[in-house]
């Protein structure tokens, strides 16, 4: 039966891995650039983190920011990364491919189910831009994935909890539905409660921490204009361990018939 209770920390540093950790994570995904939506980290990182964090690690397998629709060459990328995260000991990786017309490719997603075999899949939130989530369910589901990662389509899990809710009925027990985006100690309970979720992904970052640098030069971006080069973001260990306690109450919970 899954929906076991279960907090996975995001992160995209060895800092953030420790605090979520420390925290009292279950499960961490490793990525890089969060700020982005996430990529696949580094080995370095990964060895760093493997080495320090006596949890389960997933990697995140994403070669660019953008969308879910990749070439044959990233296929390979991808291909690539798994086997040599598989190497340094990774316990899974998250992942996701979609085709032109917003499905699951399952072409693409059998291939790299195959180089990931025996280790954890997640279906990431690539889910959350297909056109028919309920066909990605059962897709997801037909290929082996053993969770998919999801906000109920919508900019946060708190605004999308309608479809996550007929989604874990539809579910039934064969796939772990995962609520992230905007998951806070606030809302925990109230997902849980409307939706019948026992599993969730956040990065517990509580606001951006001032950049050590005195001397700073103004105008000059070095990626999104958007994004100050002078905070720094980081899992707020604190936020990570209320949101950790709210989710492990629910251990044992037997709840309603949703």
């Amino acid at each position: 039966m899954k929906n076991i209770p279960l907090i996975e920390g995001c992160v995209d540093s060895h800092a953030s891995a420790l605090a979520a950790v420390r925290g009292g994570a279950d499960r961490l995904e490793l990525c890089a650039n969060l700020s982005i939506g996430g990529t696949t980290p580094s080995r370095a990182l990964f060895r760093q983190v493997r080495r320090d964090c006596p949890v389960r690690i997933n990697v995140l397998i994403r070669p660019r920011f953008g969308d879910f629709l990749y070439s044959q060459a990233e296929l390979e990328e991808m291909e690539e990364e798994i086997d040599a995260f598989r190497a340094l000991g990774a316990d899974g990786v998250v992942l996701g491919v979609l085709t032109p017309g917003g499905e699951l490719d399952g072409g693409a997603m059998a291939r790299l189910m195959a180089r990931a075999e025996g280790l954890e899949v997640t279906l990431h939130r690539a889910f959350d831009m297909t056109r028919d989530p309920f066909a990605a369910l059962e897709e997801a589901v037909r290929l082996g994935c053993g969770t998919i990662l999801t906000s109920g389509q919508a900019p946060s899990a708190p605004e999308g909890q309608a479809l996550l809710r007929e989604l874990f009925i539809r579910g039934a027990g064969r796939i772990d539905l995962m609520a992230g985006a905007g998951v806070k100690r606030q809302n925990i309970l109230e997902i849980h409660g409307n939706t019948g979720i026992r599993v969730f992904h956040t990065s517990a970052r509580t606001g951006a921490a001032d950049s050590g640098m005195v001397y700073r030069r103004e105008g000059v971006s070095m990626g999104l204009p958007t994004l100050s080069e002078y905070e720094v973001w980081r899992t707020d260990e604190r936020e990570f361990r209320a949101c950790a306690e709210l989710v492990h109450s629910l251990e044992g919970e037997e709840g309603r018939q949703w």
